[in-house]
């Protein structure tokens, strides 16, 4: 059964944190949500999680899903703040796993906590801003991105007037979205209408310096990466791959940024095949 659970930060905020309740007979993964998410278990992970014996962690970040906002932070935050769940869970070593949003936040884990994780997986994530690649190049939507360069009240400005635009999603999104994925449409719903304050500190962090280098991951990292993706190009996942020490790239030509999540149960035995302790 899936527990709901708030734990302190250690400087007075909560994180509202899930455990799927499962026995973690290979491993815990500990999963990080996109922009925008909840932190809610996703029933497709839940399963893919299931079928392979391995106890499932997620959290909300910042802003998201009844954690507290925290206005400025980086990416390399998250670090800190897994560590708290962890521990709340009972939980020493573990791997992470992220997808978009929740997929440098995940990288990020493996540089803070070097000691406590396994592996990662990063499935469709954002590389830090760079001017060693056109950063922007391929994706249908970047405003809310470019908006985040000129800072938080920028981009809180164009929180006001954003829509999402439904070319950003390929057909096999969509169809991924009207299927087994259905849940992750109806969780960033919810997240949504909860306010933008989340999804506007994910921007402005991703945009700002990361608080670590990929070159200091010393944890195996699988790339999971969309062809056809058009909210975060194939260009990040290549950047991310040379940098990181011990990166392998997965491609996966035919898939977008929501229909790559159909590699999740395939990254997840990677994950318990790959794990360093």
């Amino acid at each position: 059964m899936i527990s709901c659970q708030d734990v302190s930060s250690g400087d007075g905020r909560v994180l509202r944190a899930y455990d799927s309740g499962l026995g973690d007979a290979v491993g815990t993964v500990v999963w990080h949500h996109g922009s925008p998410q909840t932190g809610a278990l996703l029933e497709p992970l839940l399963v893919a999680a299931a079928e392979r014996g391995i106890r499932l962690l997620s959290y909300g970040r910042p802003g998201y899903g009844g954690s507290d906002r925290v206005p400025g932070r980086d990416v390399a935050s998250a670090g800190v703040d897994v560590g708290r769940v962890a521990d709340a869970f009972g939980v020493e070593r573990f791997a992470v796993m992220g997808a978009s949003g929740g997929g440098p936040h995940a990288i990020a884990c493996a540089a803070v906590l070097p000691e406590r994780v396994d592996s990662v997986v990063c499935l469709a994530g954002i590389a830090p801003l760079t001017d060693e690649f056109d950063w922007f190049a391929g994706m249908v939507s970047p405003g809310g991105l470019r908006a985040a360069l000129d800072g938080r009240a920028a981009r809180e400005r164009f929180a006001e007037v954003d829509e999402f635009d439904p070319a950003a999603f390929t057909p096999a999104d969509w169809d991924a979205l009207g299927g087994e994925w259905e849940s992750l449409g109806a969780d960033a719903q919810r997240a949504g209408q909860a306010g933008s304050g989340g999804l506007v500190d994910d921007d402005v962090a991703f945009t700002s310096p990361w608080g670590f280098e990929p070159a200091s991951v010393a944890a195996p990292v699988l790339l999971v990466q969309g062809g056809q993706d058009r909210v975060v190009p194939p260009s990040h996942a290549d950047w991310l791959h040379r940098r990181l020490p011990r990166a392998e790239l997965w491609s996966r030509p035919d898939d977008g940024h929501v229909s790559v999540l159909r590699a999740c149960g395939e990254a997840m035995e990677w994950l318990v095949v790959n794990r360093t302790g």
